[in-house]
């Protein structure tokens, strides 16, 4: 980004500064949010990217003394308490209050692009030893994972472990209470309906927590013969679809407190209890993340008795277009496959399997967080395009 600035000036008796740029636009920066971020070694702290300053020290009144053009590329204030702050053009220029210079940074910063599908999508494919070592194949698995919801990794060995290595390529896998990784495989006195031969229903992984794990990371390592196809659906597309066909329903979804709970023993014991809203919207009304898993759902119920037939009723009509052949999308697994999925998303299940006395499916699960994720997205960004 070049920026050039034509003018500066302080307004509305010294609150705001105004920068006219060279290209004849003009951004408006009130100065308690210019003291606030003054860069100076007195306020700042470069080493970390933090702030000295502390707020008891702020005056939100604050007005400049002086403003001045240092050049074309910097300016310059003096404050009531004649202390100073120097302000790069390109700096200000990206931090800009204007709706569209902040709906530019929403997108470098968080990539909120979503490319949505149903039973058409086209699973993207990448080898998996190639985002491992690869930088450009790493930075694009992880945007393809952020705007599609789902990216298919090919070819990694059919051992155990191999998901810990995808953790340290990201950074590191989050821990839960079934480990760092599980396996998911038919077994005796399942404490977990994954570990059973039986079908899965569509759902996210984790809803009882508070903090869902955002990302999800499946590894067939044996695959059975016949049935255990995986299936998964775009739960983002398919709540717009039901905010469009019925708005009772997704109102409801998306404000009733449902009541989640697992109980059990794993990588230690656990008595886990939680509430969420199946749909979550952020402050634009935007779907977030969906918290859906019928098998964790709790037998408690914390709504009054005239409300639960009518969230039966949307949960339903929800269920049902998750479920439509329009919307599903149905694969089978290869051993070497590592499916990584948004798992605020895109909900998923399995085809039932016939059991046997002997393992004949198994994958290896792992989570990861959405911080870790772009994390690591935006420093590869940084190494692969060459940017701040």
């Amino acid at each position: 980004m070049s920026a050039g600035i034509q003018k500066v000036e302080a307004l509305d008796d010294g609150h705001f500064v105004c920068v006219e740029w060279e290209d004849g636009s003009e951004s408006s920066y009130p100065c308690v949010w210019l003291r606030d971020n003054c860069q100076c070694p007195l306020c700042f702290l470069p080493s970390a990217g933090a702030r000295r300053l502390l707020l008891e020290d702020l005056d939100v009144n604050i007005v400049v003394k002086q403003v001045a053009l240092a050049d074309r590329k910097k300016i310059s204030i003096t404050w009531p308490d004649e202390h100073t702050s120097q302000y790069e053009a390109e700096w200000l220029k990206k931090r800009c209050f204007s709706e569209e210079a902040r709906a530019v940074m929403r997108a470098d910063l968080f990539l909120p692009e979503c490319q949505y599908w149903g039973s058409d999508l086209q699973l993207p494919k990448i080898p998996f030893e190639e985002i491992m070592y690869n930088d450009e194949s790493a930075y694009k698995w992880l945007c393809t994972l952020k705007k599609v919801g789902i990216v298919l990794l090919t070819g990694a060995a059919t051992r155990q472990g191999e998901l810990i290595r995808l953790g340290h390529r990201i950074g590191f896998l989050r821990l839960t209470f079934y480990g760092p990784t599980w396996q998911v495989q038919d077994k005796a006195d399942a404490n977990n309906v994954a570990y059973t031969t039986g079908r899965l229903c569509f759902h996210t992984d984790y809803p009882v927590l508070q903090h869902p794990p955002g990302v999800q990371f499946l590894h067939c390592i044996k695959q059975t013969a016949a049935g255990g196809e995986s299936e998964v659906v775009d739960g983002f597309h398919v709540s717009n679809k039901l905010k469009k066909q019925n708005p009772e329903a997704y109102q409801i979804l998306s404000s009733t407190a449902v009541d989640y709970a697992d109980v059990g023993v794993d990588y230690c014991d656990f008595a886990v209890h939680g509430k969420q809203r199946i749909i979550d919207m952020d402050s634009r009304g935007q779907t977030i993340r969906i918290n859906y898993n019928n098998a964790t759902r709790d037998t408690v119920f914390d709504i009054p008795a005239e409300k639960v037939r009518p969230f039966y009723a949307a949960l339903k009509e929800f269920n049902d277009l998750l479920n439509s052949a329009e919307y599903k999308f149905t694969y089978k697994l290869k051993p070497g496959d590592i499916l990584t999925f948004d798992n605020w998303r895109v909900l998923h299940g399995r085809q039932s399997y016939p059991s046997c006395s002997e393992v004949t499916r198994h994958l290896e699960g792992a989570y990861a967080d959405w911080d870790v994720v772009l994390s690591r997205l935006r420093l590869l960004r940084k190494r692969v395009l060459n940017r701040d």
